[in-house]
């Protein structure tokens, strides 16, 4: 069967006219067929809005062209294409909406503060806050709708990379930005008065930081603290926090007559109490329990202390508790203690009330006037109130002394700390590289010296490497290797101490 003919050519004047109607066919059919993408896919959007690059494969090649998201008031967008296996147009070329992908650029600024991300796909979605170097969230598989949430404090300005990609069927991508709530106070005040400071943090490792509360009073530093119940809002100076997975720091300075304290810390879950800072932990039970309590022994305490109790709840019921004790009054009270230098030798001189009982005196020493060594003792006789020894083992360097007082009852307490500087001879210690990267340094001394040892300490004084090495040749390379080394970022001590008297101290700074 024949189908009609449609046209007829009457004339060789309507042939032209066919013809030139089947060339601008022809060049409009070439026209669409064929396109440039547009945009450079190395680009990042700004002012909320981003840049997505789009490519006709899962594996971000054959570009396309691009899109935008967001406003200039908001990042947020969420993303449908037009729906399943459809033409989707970018500015350049269209893409089918199946086995796709897109790269999402965008630099913002964020101010300080504690910031949620919540994105969302069907299939594989990451997000990147370091240009694509690493993922902060990712979920890089095929999948049906989902969304990843992720909390973190930021401040300064990030380039962040969306990617997506989709395998088949429905296709969708979402991005959500809010700002937390945050506390503004600084963590490393200490309360007085009796009464604690408590940063309060959203997870259990003090992630990020709400607000502060107080415990105590002025008559009584001791607390009980329940936190309103299991899972409740808990309202602090800046954000209320659900009390699950939550962490609390206190920190109090408090002045210490003379005398022997007892503490007792306990919670549900894990707790700790510390009278240096933080730096050393008395009482330590940083683990998941039952309420359960911890007292030190007794304490001899006299000046002024950094207490600092930490507490961390995982899931359940959480308590918290401190309080504290004078045991007793101590009997030996100090009148005067001096310390003097002659002869490049320590002379330590003190003296005692006469109602003092004292059954032995320990003179320490320290290098850093943190962590102290016995260097001998003295005897009191009966009726004395004078003391003094002679400290003749030092070389160059600074050096810090204290007494530590037995009475008859067996009760320790120590004196004030004082300091004194020697100058004499010098080994001519080099401490090299003085900038570490790794967990290593070398020592060279300019002279001999008889048995060596060394000690790696930190600002607070807390020693985390010794070293006995022996006797040492003038000129001789030490290395020291410690892995604790790197993982103490900042300035470090490094003290060489000899028995033929030389103690001196350098600095070292580890990256």
């Amino acid at each position: 069967m024949y189908l009609p003919l449609l046209i007829r050519i009457k004339s060789k004047r309507s042939m032209k006219h066919l013809l030139l109607l089947f060339v601008v066919t022809l060049q409009l059919h070439t026209a669409f067929s064929q396109c440039t993408p547009q945009g450079n896919p190395a680009t990042y959007g700004t002012n909320n809005v981003w840049i997505g690059y789009v490519y006709n494969n899962m594996d971000f090649t054959s570009y396309r062209g691009y899109i935008n998201q967001g406003n200039s008031g908001n990042p947020n967008f969420d993303q449908n294409f037009g729906g399943d296996n459809v033409s989707f147009p970018t500015n350049g070329c269209s893409v089918t909406t199946e086995t796709f992908s897109v790269r999402y650029r965008l630099t913002k600024y964020f101010a300080p503060g504690n910031y949620r991300f919540i994105v969302g796909g069907d299939d594989g979605y990451r997000l990147s806050l370091d240009g694509g170097s690493t993922w902060a969230i990712n979920n890089w598989s095929d999948h049906s709708y989902t969304t990843t949430t992720y909390n973190i404090s930021l401040d300064g300005t990030y380039n962040m990379v969306l990617e997506f990609y989709e395998n088949g069927g429905a296709n969708r991508i979402s991005f959500n930005l809010t700002t937390l709530c945050a506390g503004t106070e600084n963590t490393s005040v200490y309360g007085t008065n009796n009464i604690w400071n408590a940063y309060v943090y959203d997870g259990t490792n003090f992630n990020t930081y709400h607000g502060m509360v107080n415990a105590g009073s002025v008559s009584n530093p001791n607390f009980d603290v329940n936190f309103g119940g299991s899972n409740v809002t808990y309202n602090t100076s800046g954000c209320g926090l659900q009390t699950e997975t939550f962490s609390v720091r206190y920190r109090l300075r408090k002045n210490f007559s003379n005398g022997v304290y007892q503490f007792t810390v306990g919670g549900d879950d894990g707790y700790r109490f510390s009278i240096d800072g933080g730096a050393t932990w008395l009482i330590d039970r940083w683990i998941l329990q039952s309420y359960a309590s911890t007292t030190s022994p007794g304490i001899t305490m006299n000046g002024n202390y950094d207490l600092v109790v930490e507490y961390y709840e995982n899931t359940g019921d959480n308590r918290v508790t401190f309080s504290m004790q004078q045991l007793m009054v101590l009997p030996v009270t100090m009148e005067w203690l001096t310390i003097s230098i002659k002869n490049n030798q320590t002379y330590i001189d003190w003296a005692v009330s006469s109602d003092s009982n004292p059954k032995i005196f320990e003179v320490e020493r320290s290098v850093n006037g943190n962590h102290f060594e016995s260097i001998g003792t003295v005897q009191p006789g009966a009726g004395s109130t004078k003391f003094s020894f002679v400290d003749n083992t030092v070389g160059e360097g600074h050096y810090y002394y204290r007494l530590k007082i037995t009475d008859l009852d067996g009760v320790i307490t120590y004196s004030k700390v004082e300091k004194v500087s020697i100058a004499g001879r010098n080994s001519g210690l080099t401490v090299y590289p003085t900038i570490v990267t790794g967990n290593s340094f070398n020592l060279k001394t300019g002279s001999a010296l008889k048995n060596v040892q060394v000690t790696v300490a930190d600002l607070s004084g807390k020693i985390i490497h010794e070293q006995k090495i022996g006797n040492v040749n003038a000129g001789q390379i030490i290395s020291i290797s410690s892995n604790r080394i790197s993982v103490s970022k900042g300035m470090l001590f490094v003290t060489i101490h000899s028995a033929d008297g030389y103690n001196i101290t350098q600095k070292l700074l580890v990256h």
